[in-house]
């Protein structure tokens, strides 16, 4: 299976070559910024697990993927220490709260938009990976290759989650599947092409006055 292939099939748009220049050039910020939203992504799954005790199949996904992403979170503080880099504090990226900007409030309309996002993010993360992996080399190069295939297994969980939960909802929601996905799928696709003055693993290309 062709897993960044099908990442990219969900996404509206690729990374911007500049991006990966200024990731390559502040490789401590973005590793950072890196193990920060492995950590973010347990802690979504688990909130989902508390949210939502009635959801059986979504239990089960969300408790592997939280354990999951926080071995990715382990992963990434060996990989700063191997490479010499030391963790630290790191302000967020516009990207979390661009993306859970347009979430809806009341359920399932929520839950729905939800599970999107995350698919979306982790496909995005996924087509990163790639990128990375084939520009760096070496260990962290190798690093990022292994993590393609589990992203994009997490962003088709998600999607599946997403697309049960709005098909059992009554037809109003049903029938807006698609265009929630498009919605997000469109909001990714400003928030990672519009300049931007931080680098962080989601950014947009660097604007001309970006800082770390």
């Amino acid at each position: 299976m062709d897993h960044v292939a099908h990442a990219r099939e969900m996404l509206g748009c690729a990374t911007p070559g500049s991006w990966f220049d200024a990731a390559l050039n502040d490789l401590r910020t973005l590793l950072i910024d890196h193990a920060n939203c492995e950590k973010k992504a347990a802690g979504t799954a688990l909130s989902l697990l508390y949210r939502y005790v009635d959801k059986p199949k979504l239990l089960r996904r969300m408790s592997r993927l939280a354990r999951e992403e926080l071995r990715h979170y382990e992963q990434v503080l060996a990989m700063m220490d191997l490479l010499g880099l030391e963790y630290g504090p790191l302000t967020p990226s516009r990207y979390a709260g661009g993306m859970r900007a347009s979430i809806r409030t009341s359920e399932p309309g929520r839950l729905v938009d939800t599970l999107i996002v995350g698919a979306v993010v982790e496909a995005r993360s996924c087509e990163r990976f790639a990128g990375l992996a084939s520009r760096v080399g070496g260990r962290l190069g190798s690093f990022y290759g292994r993590l393609l295939e589990s992203e994009s297994r997490h962003a088709f969980h998600y999607l599946d989650l997403a697309r049960d939960y709005a098909f059992a909802a009554d037809g109003e929601v049903a029938g807006s599947f698609d265009a929630r996905l498009c919605v997000f799928v469109g909001v990714d696709r400003e928030l990672v092409t519009l300049p931007d003055t931080q680098l962080r693993f989601h950014s947009g290309p660097p604007a001309e006055n970006a800082t770390a």
